[in-house]
């Protein structure tokens, strides 16, 4: 099978770009030839993007759709398999082509203009479809930029609306979590052409599970942004009385204000902002680990963090938002706590702390989850499998009278 990749950058080995080149290298390991149309380089791990992708096609800035079509034209895809791409003219030009289309949707930028259903102000989590309110009172239609001299970037509903449409014209649409099959299904979406698909962490060479020991260490690994809620973790962790030990990882906009929060509460001896560290360095912090804390208030899309501890053997505590509902079952693997109920959280993590046996048990529950669940060699054999089946529908919706290109 001929897969043709699109997305809107070249490199990167974390989150949506680790994702895509994690199956484009085991989908070519199987034997499937892979190429990729692709917006401007990052230079990140552009070695192993070279390897992977043989079949290159850069989307130039003048005549986009162009040069998509020429890409089209010359690598003859069975199936193209877009990943993150807002640009309206190729999104138009891939429906006009009639080959078959398919989606992975790695977040909320496709039905959210904010691109986090999360509004900053209040922190409530939207419940709405892409519609007037998105205008107002959300106010967004004026966002963060996320390249340019400016900080801001004017955001149009219309054009957010087109690109639903366009989208929703795809063979299938991959998502996450069920919690993304939702948003899907509330902004008009088809069911039957959605498809839930997790990112599975690639398993590691040598397993390790946590010792649990008495340091009672915490771990938070992820962004730290207002929508991550570090700020709402230290403010629960303050609550808990049992010696502990936090390490948070990970960098953003929203650390030095956290790092501030953490000395006003007078917790600076016992959590440490260590910044983004070695995958070693961190399964090192993982063997010595007794819980995992995700303290994010935005809806995750799954919460990969989560995943990856489980695969450690170890409990995670995490507000209930978005789609982490999907792999941690309250009281069974972890604790879901109600969204920010920071009282409920430290009593979650102050228990696991006191009870190293049910925490060794929850872990182990979680472990098996994994297994089970979120196998990596048949996540990768369902997404062929998907692949294969879009490949013998032919185009969709291409011929639809009512849509306009």
């Amino acid at each position: 099978m001929k897969l043709l990749y699109v997305h809107d950058r070249f490199g990167g080995g974390a989150g949506a770009d680790g994702s895509l080149l994690l199956t484009a290298t085991e989908l070519k390991r199987r034997g499937h030839e892979i190429g990729i149309i692709h917006g401007l380089g990052n230079g990140m791990d552009r070695a192993e993007w070279d390897r992977t992708f043989s079949h290159r096609y850069l989307l130039t800035s003048h005549g986009k759709n162009r040069s998509m079509l020429d890409a089209l034209d010359r690598f003859k895809p069975d199936v193209v398999f877009v990943h993150q791409l807002r640009d309206l003219s190729v999104l138009r030009a891939l429906v006009s082509s009639r080959r078959p289309l398919a989606r992975m949707v790695h977040d909320h930028d496709l039905y959210c203009m904010r691109r986090y259903r999360y509004a900053p102000f209040s922190r409530r989590i939207c419940m709405r479809p892409v519609s007037r309110y998105c205008v107002f009172p959300c106010g967004a239609f004026l966002i963060g930029a996320r390249e340019g001299r400016l900080p801001f970037q004017w955001n149009s509903l219309s054009s957010k609306k087109k690109e639903v449409m366009l989208n929703q014209r795809f063979n299938r649409m991959l998502v996450a979590s069920h919690y993304m099959k939702e948003q899907l299904l509330l902004n008009g979406f088809d069911g039957r052409r959605i498809e839930v698909h997790p990112p599975i962490p690639r398993p590691s060479d040598n397993p390790i599970q946590s010792s649990f020991c008495d340091r009672n260490l915490i771990l938070y690994s992820g962004q730290i942004t207002r929508g991550a809620g570090v700020d709402v973790l230290l403010e629960s962790l303050a609550l808990v009385r049992t010696h502990f030990e936090c390490v948070i990882l990970g960098e953003g906009r929203h650390r030095a204000y956290c790092e501030r929060l953490s000395k006003r509460l007078g917790m600076q001896h016992r959590v440490s902002f260590r910044g983004w560290i070695s995958p070693q360095e961190l399964r090192e912090y993982y063997r010595e680990c007794s819980a995992v804390v995700i303290s994010s208030l935005w809806p995750e899309p799954i919460g990969l963090s989560g995943l990856e501890a489980m695969g450690y053997g170890l409990p995670v505590v995490a507000f209930d938002a978005g789609g982490i509902k999907d792999w941690l079952t309250d009281g069974y693997n972890g604790y879901l706590v109600p969204w920010m109920e920071k009282a409920a959280f430290a009593g979650r993590v102050e228990r696991l702390l006191n009870d190293k046996d049910l925490a060794q048990t929850l872990g182990q529950r979680g472990l098996n989850r994994i297994s089970r669940d979120y196998n990596y060699d048949e996540s990768l054999r369902n997404l062929e499998r998907t692949l294969s089946q879009v490949a013998t529908e032919g185009p969709c919706g291409a011929d639809d009278p009512n849509a306009q290109l």
